[in-house]
Formats: structure tokens, sequence, C-alpha cells
């Protein structure tokens, strides 16, 4: 049985600029914010369009060692993407499938951050409280991102 959770958090920063960091350059950026957990990412295949795949390196001590995800929907005009982690992260271990929908939207003042994840646990494995601690590892990515384009005001226009 599929799981679906769902996150919003509010912005001081403009949309467009907030999915370029926290989207589109993630891989780049995340390894410069976010040293304590990814300790590096990159482009596996593609040129980041629909069908690229990205893997991330955590650092020691984290559950999982790497993901990879492929990007499955992207409409830059409207800030939206939608993506599926196709290796680690629990995929074959705990995880039959898991996917993510995320749209920036404008808002006065900045911006709001929806997402949607969905999982599909392996048979027998329970993964009550997983979704809280995907939505605050989410909102901690949206978060240092908002900090670093704050400190930034030039980066990513």
């Amino acid at each position: 049985m599929s799981s679906s959770y769902t996150a919003e958090i509010e912005s001081a920063v403009p949309a467009p600029r907030l999915f370029k960091a926290a989207i589109l350059d993630w891989h780049n950026l995340a390894p410069k914010i976010a040293s304590d957990k990814i300790v590096s990412a990159s482009p596996v295949e593609g040129d980041g369009n629909v069908g690229s795949i990205r893997q991330f390196n955590f650092a020691p001590g984290l559950p999982f060692s790497f993901v990879k995800e492929r990007l499955d929907f992207l409409d830059v005009e409207k800030c939206e993407a939608k993506s599926t982690l196709v290796e680690g992260g629990g995929i074959g271990v705990h995880l039959e499938s898991a996917s993510n929908h995320i749209k920036v939207e404008p808002k006065a003042g900045g911006s709001v951050v929806k997402m949607t994840g969905t999982c599909k646990p392996l048979p027998g494995v329970d993964v009550v409280g997983e979704s809280e601690k995907a939505k605050a590892a989410f909102t901690g990515v949206i978060k240092g991102c908002e900090a670093y384009l704050v400190a930034n005001p030039d980066a990513y226009y």
C-alpha cells in the first residue's frame, strides 16, 4: 500500500530563484551548504532535462550512503518538477518505490514550496514515522537554500 505526505514551506525568496537553487542546481549547491549531510553530488545521466539522473552521496552516519533520482517532469516557467528515486535511499531494502512532486509558487514577499511525496514500502515493511523524517529533511533543504540566497543576493538570477 502506498503512503503519501505533503509539506508546505514559506520562503522570503522569490519562486524562480528558489526553484533554481533548491531543485535545478541542488546537486551543485548541496555540498557547499549542507556538507555535513551531502558530501558530493553530480549528474549521472542526461543534461538536466526530463530523464536525467543525479546522485547524492551522504556523510557517514546517515541512514543511506547515496540516492539516485530521475527527473520525470520539469516545467521551469511554472517552477514545478517531479522525480523518482531509482537507487539507494532504501529502494529494494525498505521501499519498492518513492517519488516527489514539487511546486514553488509565488507569494507576496517571497514564495511557498509545496511538496507531495509518495512511497510504496516493500511487503511487511512498516514506514510509520518516515514521512515526518522526509518532511523535516525537505524543509531543511528549502530553509538552507533560503538562507544561502538571502546571504548571497546576486546568486541564482
